[in-house]
């Protein structure tokens, strides 16, 4: 049975997309080391997905914006990520395991998996490519936006992010709906 794992990061954060990464993986060439990209360090994480990239069988990553963040909830964003990232999986598969208790509404044989980034290796995977992939483009914003420090909190609403915000305000990649966003486009 040919097995797609999918993961998404950057529910949390105040800044930026959230990003949905689908994986099937060679059974021929296991990886090893997977694990739920939380509970690995930045530097294990950027090995493992160089490592996935080279020898998954496929993969996709894709995103949904702050803007669509905003539009749409982050709950129906993680779930367009994750469908985006599925429908680009372009050779036959059999089942989609998704990570947590959502599934996307598509036509896929599918099954929601609590944890499973840390049950499935498939799932691992996913997460560690949309994991490292969310960091990168966290350090290109803290080039861009030197004064809000992403690469130090990646967007969550650490202390150092919330002084950003307050001192320079809310840029066009902050995610306007959370609510420590909204209060300052208020006051």
């Amino acid at each position: 049975m040919i097995i797609v794992g999918v993961d998404e990061a950057g529910r949390g954060p105040l800044a930026g997309s959230v990003v949905a990464a689908a994986v099937i993986l060679d059974p021929k060439d296991p990886i090893e080391g997977l694990a739920d990209s939380k509970k690995l360090s930045s530097k294990k994480r950027e090995v493992l997905y160089d490592q996935i990239i080279a020898r998954a069988l496929c993969y996709h990553i894709a995103e949904s914006s702050a803007e669509e963040i905003d539009n749409i909830n982050i709950l129906q964003a993680s779930l367009l990520a994750m469908h985006r990232a599925v429908a680009a999986i372009d050779i036959h598969f059999d089942k989609v395991l998704v990570d947590g208790n959502h599934l996307p509404k598509w036509q896929f044989f599918s099954e929601a998996v609590i944890q499973g980034d840390s049950k499935f290796a498939e799932i691992s995977a996913a997460s560690i490519l949309a994991k490292v992939y969310r960091d990168r483009q966290m350090l290109e914003y803290a080039k861009a936006y030197p004064n809000y420090h992403f690469d130090q909190h990646k967007g969550y609403p650490t202390k150092l992010h919330m002084e950003a915000l307050e001192r320079y305000g809310p840029l066009d990649i902050h995610r306007k709906s959370f609510s420590p966003v909204a209060r300052l486009l208020v006051s």
